[in-house]
């Protein structure tokens, strides 16, 4: 059975509670009782049914995996959370989505997202907001309505409460790691070009990645080994002869880090970047950090203050690209071609298509993605674009040349890269690791506005630029006692090895 949820107003999300079934690990749950982390808003269409193959002899057999709903799904409407794409329902399947279905995973429905990716808290969706189901203890909860984080919201949400066994997200500047610290779960966007993008409805295609949420790293790894994958139908998929590289020098370098597999990290290098440390972060914030930090000490890594210069003008660069993007991906969205057509109001000349174009595009958009087309659109036009776009697409240049002088090995996609030739440097480190926000999950009733609204993007931006793998964790939790995460960023193409350090961490935190 296929459910559709509509958007409901704030007051009855909060108050309301929706008893239906759901599914953990391929199997149905009783409602009622749980039905605190059921009215979370996660879903926007999904099935109840039991799925078959439970139990079977495929990696992901009978385990119930959330899609994001900018994936394209044949069994599901796609609508991007938005308004213009609300009758969409796409006649195939995403790569990713098929190459789950041929592990055995039971595609048990889509996850809400702020429209079209845009957003980092959630509440840009016209299906409603999506409520962080998270809470410590019998007083926290959803009487103080914090946020799921964004874009990915819905489908950190569903992890979270324990709707599903993993969960497909997006991340073109933070859209998994951000709402995987913020509901207490892993969140792991892999190296720009490991993961098919193929099916996905675009936003900013030189940053957009697939990615998986989950409740462990170890989840995540399950899945991620079924969907990285080379996909001819992906322009941008990593070649063949790159992915054998990658697996060389990730073989050779987990066997050089044995001790990985007693909980211990002796011989491994973590750099801490200074910049990641911006004044508008939360005071606990640092200091459960400097406690992790303590205690990989005591386990035997050894930690490296590195800097990253240009990290201070990795947030600007990012919106002036990813809006620009998104306003040219999004020109197709003109209510005749792609999108609900909403006819002019009367007395108009409906001869004029640019009529028809202006009144789709202004009912089916959001706010918050009207807004970035117009950024983009300016970035892109003839006077700004030597000083925004251009300016924008050096510096993110440069934020590639400082992570890769701070990493003891090279980058794969460089031509110059020789790992041969490469010597041993004390100065350089085998993994960064960062807090993932700057605070914990924000109040749904004190939404950030204005330039406070982007600032929670500003650790994580950087990675996304640089096209690196980079994995959220849960680290422990704030004065306000809701979660945090911290980040594991790792060279272009260690995938591999920033899993399996983050799941290192897990066991023996």
């Amino acid at each position: 059975m296929l459910l559709r949820r509509h958007a409901p107003d704030k007051p009855a999300l909060i108050l309301s509670v929706r008893r239906f079934s759901s599914i953990v690990h391929g199997k149905p749950q009783p409602s009622g009782t749980d039905a605190l982390r059921h009215r979370c808003n996660a879903y926007v269409s999904r099935i109840v049914d039991t799925p078959g193959g439970v139990g079977g002899s495929l990696s992901l057999s009978g385990k119930a995996i959330a899609i994001k709903d900018n994936i394209a799904t044949s069994a599901f409407p796609t609508t991007c959370s938005s308004a213009f794409l609300k009758d969409f329902r796409p006649s195939y399947d995403a790569t990713v989505v098929q190459l789950i279905a041929k592990a055995g995973g039971h595609i048990c429905g889509k996850t809400n997202c702020d429209e079209f990716g845009m957003g980092s808290f959630n509440i840009n969706s016209v299906h409603g907001p999506v409520v962080n189901p998270f809470c410590t203890n019998s007083s926290i909860g959803h009487d103080e309505d914090r946020s799921a984080g964004g874009s990915s919201g819905g489908s950190a949400a569903a992890v979270a409460a324990d709707l599903c066994y993993a969960a497909l997200g997006t991340d073109t500047g933070g859209s998994i790691r951000l709402p995987a610290s913020y509901c207490g779960v892993a969140g792991f966007k892999p190296s720009y070009g490991i993961v098919s993008r193929w099916g996905v409805v675009a936003f900013a295609d030189s940053l957009d990645c697939v990615g998986v949420l989950a409740k462990n790293t170890r989840r995540i790894r399950e899945v991620f080994d079924v969907i990285g994958k080379y996909d001819g139908n992906d322009p941008t998929s990593a070649p063949k002869d790159v992915r054998q590289r990658i697996q060389k020098r990730s073989s050779s370098r987990l066997a050089e880090w044995g001790t990985l597999q007693k909980g211990r990290f002796e011989g491994i290098r973590i750099g801490i970047p200074r910049e990641y440390f911006p004044t508008e972060m939360q005071p606990s914030v640092r200091a459960q950090f400097r406690r992790k930090l303590q205690d990989l000490k005591a386990q035997g890594a050894t930690i490296v203050p590195v800097t990253l210069p240009s990290t201070e003008l990795a947030l600007s660069a990012y919106y002036v690209l990813a809006s620009a993007e998104a306003s040219s991906n999004l020109a197709r969205y003109d209510g005749m071609r792609f999108g609900t057509t909403v006819q002019p109001s009367d007395g108009t000349d409906l001869s004029q298509t640019s009529n028809v174009y202006a009144a789709s595009r202004s009912d089916g958009f959001g706010p918050e993605v009207k807004k970035r087309i117009l950024l983009g659109t300016h970035a892109l036009t003839a006077d700004a674009f030597d000083n925004y776009f251009l300016q924008a697409q050096r510096i993110r240049q440069v934020i590639k040349r400082d992570f890769d002088q701070v990493f003891n090995t090279p980058n794969l996609l460089r031509r110059e890269a020789d790992e041969s030739s490469s010597d041993p440097d004390e100065s350089k480190v085998d993994i960064l690791l960062h807090p993932t926000a700057i605070s914990s999950a924000p109040r749904l009733s004190e939404p950030l506005k204005g330039v406070d609204g982007y600032l929670q993007d500003i650790m994580t931006t950087p990675a996304s630029l640089a096209g690196l793998p980079a994995l959220s964790v849960p680290s422990g939790f704030a004065e306000d006692g809701w979660p945090l995460g911290m980040s594991l960023v790792g060279q272009w193409g260690d995938d591999d090895l920033v899993l399996h350090l983050g799941e290192s961490m897990e066991q023996t935190s």
